[in-house]
């Protein structure tokens, strides 16, 4: 894009935030994981730190990343970017949909492993019980099975 020192091409910025979208979309930079540091952009990239700075108000401005004082940006969970409402009167119902969602899309392949519990907390900063609800309710509709000891795969069909 630049070396550091010059004028970065007009847009980078847009380039780079494009590019991390495209991170957090596949999951290779999860809700709740931290955002590489600005020092590691400006490297990754070779642009000023005000061009990575720009690049991240634009994923804090779309609800993707927040600061977090003292350490930095992480990855936002469904419910800080608004997707899943604070005081939904049913959170496992929206998971439940989420996930049924790749499922029939095929995102999800018959016998690939869903997120764990775990994953499903972080991402939507639910509970426990509520993720299991959300697996529940899959599992009722015969989308997912459970192997002991192992995980939820997506049924064959």
């Amino acid at each position: 894009m630049s070396v550091s020192g010059q004028r970065a091409e007009w847009g980078t910025y847009r380039a780079i935030a494009k590019e991390l979208t495209a991170r957090i979309e596949s999951g290779q930079l999860t809700p709740g994981a931290p955002v590489p540091s600005e020092s590691a952009l400006m490297a990754e990239f070779g642009v000023s730190r005000t061009t990575v700075r720009r690049a991240l108000a634009e994923l804090e401005k779309d609800r993707r990343v927040r600061a977090r004082p003292g350490s930095g940006r992480v990855v936002c969970t469904a419910q800080e970017r608004g997707e899943l409402p604070v005081k939904a009167s049913a959170p496992f119902r929206v998971i439940a949909r989420d996930l049924r969602r790749r499922i029939t899309s095929g995102e999800l392949a018959p016998d690939d492993a869903l997120p764990s519990e775990a994953d499903v907390q972080r991402e939507y900063g639910v509970s426990r019980m509520t993720a299991r609800h959300a697996f529940a309710a899959l599992e009722g509709a015969g989308l997912v099975t459970v192997v002991r000891g192992k995980g939820r795969f997506v049924t064959r069909q």
